[in-house]
């Protein structure tokens, strides 16, 4: 794939990228080998990456057009396209775990695909770390393509052609309160259950915290649509997951981590 070296993080998905600098020009080729590897890995690290704010809108830019940050937008109308998670302020102090961001942000722990609950979800999540616990706070990636790929022929015919509804305000109301005005800006979505990578044509279970409850076929069903089939026909030995902080050096460099949102969940540690 040119001048980039790919190293696998595991059999299944992942790679660690090296021979770039995220940071300033990146020609439109190398772009475009990146946007290739994400298709065929998922998940891609770039460890030792001077990145800064600027730095990582300016690259998102060249993948997209930038999401904007759907805490900040709902509850007050502007545009930011940074969230931060984690409980350290600007000044160095720390919020307690009873506080209410701070629960709040625990949503992050659930197994979820960013933004399955807009209408079109997001094409990559990116990542930074810039400060990590030393111990715990891994973030965990697992391939929902390779769920997909590991269900047996009569599961896929099951589920191919079923509809779950994507509702954020359900799965973050286990964990905490969700803000009025940012719950109405979010109303739940549907989205196939089985969804195709359009540069690939592979399939993935499009699942998470935030799928509600099945239509269609099933009729609508009350419950976590994720959980149903979890405890149902799914067993937990057909997921690969990899830990963010081995695969991306967390707590010894900075990194930035970018995955597919249409073949993967993820879930941020509590650290």
């Amino acid at each position: 794939m040119g001048s980039l070296d790919f190293e696998p993080l595991h059999l299944d998905f992942g790679a660690r990228v090296r021979g770039i600098s995220l940071v300033g020009d990146i020609a439109d080729e190398t772009v475009e080998e990146i946007k290739k590897a994400i298709d065929t890995y998922s998940l891609l690290c770039f460890p030792d990456q001077p990145m800064n704010d600027e730095a990582q809108i300016a690259f998102t830019r060249k993948l997209g057009e930038p999401e904007a940050e759907h805490v900040t937008f709902g509850k007050t109308g502007k545009i930011v396209y940074f969230g931060t998670v984690g409980n350290v302020l600007e000044d160095g102090s720390k919020r307690e775990g009873t506080h209410p961001n701070t629960r709040y942000q625990q949503g992050n722990e659930l197994w979820h695909s960013d933004s399955s609950f807009r209408d079109i979800p997001s094409y990559l999540s990116i990542n930074h770390a810039y400060e990590v616990p030393r111990e715990g706070g891994e973030t965990e990636f697992s391939s929902m393509r390779i769920a997909y790929q590991r269900l047996t022929e009569e599961m896929k015919l099951r589920i191919e052609g079923l509809r779950c509804i994507h509702d954020y305000v359900f799965s973050r109301s286990q964990v905490a309160p969700v803000d009025a005005n940012h719950a109405a800006s979010l109303p739940p979505v549907e989205q196939k259950l089985v969804r195709t990578n359009p540069a690939n044509k592979l399939k993935n279970y499009y699942v998470g915290s935030h799928a509600r409850s099945l239509l269609a076929g099933e009729g609508s069903k009350a419950g976590n649509c994720w959980m149903s089939f979890w405890k149902g026909p799914l067993n937990p030995n057909w997921f690969t997951g990899i830990h963010g902080r081995s695969a991306t050096r967390w707590s010894g460099t900075t990194a930035a981590c970018f995955t597919a949102g249409r073949d993967m969940t993820q879930t941020a540690g509590d650290g």
